[in-house]
């Protein structure tokens, strides 16, 4: 699995020649960055799932130059950005919306959904024809705002805390039974 894993991988070498991270320089080429540690592999896996959650935009590269500062694996960062996709994003704010409106204590019933999501928005009604085009993103992103933030900032922390967790607990599983097969063969004296 970790074969396939390894050449499904980018190279260092491509990394540092990608034009978003060529500010990163020869500190990308760190071969702590690379190596398939328990613990790196584990960071990496949490800071790309933040960065999927936190944000829809740059989140490869935001994962990347924080595995360079934290010196996680890279390669696991960037993967595990894919976890929110562009297919994703409309449920997973959606979500993120509804998670922080009920901390926040605001409503969440048909009546009271933000234009975004209901089609409308109050604040676009009085406004009227005088808004057009992005305007009307803005004033409607408004109403969605506070809960958003707040719900994805608890899912960011949340899920990369899982996301640590989980390849931690799975990686020490894993050298475990794989310990206890190679006992099992070897021969009592």
């Amino acid at each position: 699995m970790f074969d396939r894993l390894r050449r499904l991988m980018p190279t260092p070498e491509a990394m540092a020649r990608n034009r978003w991270l060529r500010w990163l320089g020869p500190s990308l080429l760190h071969p702590r960055l690379w190596h398939m540690s328990r613990r790196g592999v584990a960071t990496g896996a949490a800071i790309g799932v933040f960065f999927a959650f936190i944000t829809p935009i740059a989140q490869i590269p935001l994962s990347a130059a924080l595995s360079v500062a934290l010196r996680a694996n890279v390669p696991a960062a960037v993967a595990a950005t894919l976890v929110n996709t562009p297919p994703t994003f409309g449920p997973v704010y959606y979500a993120a919306w509804w998670v922080g409106a009920r901390v926040l204590d605001e409503p969440v019933d048909a009546e009271h959904k933000p234009g975004v999501l209901a089609g409308q928005s109050a604040t676009l009604q009085a406004a009227g024809p005088a808004l057009s085009g992005w305007s009307k993103w803005v004033v409607t992103l408004q109403d969605v705002g506070k809960p958003l933030l707040v719900g994805t900032l608890i899912f960011s922390f949340g899920f990369s805390l899982l996301a640590y967790l989980l390849v931690n607990g799975v990686w020490h599983l894993r050298v475990r039974l794989k310990r206890r097969r190679r006992l099992r063969r070897r021969p009592l004296p």
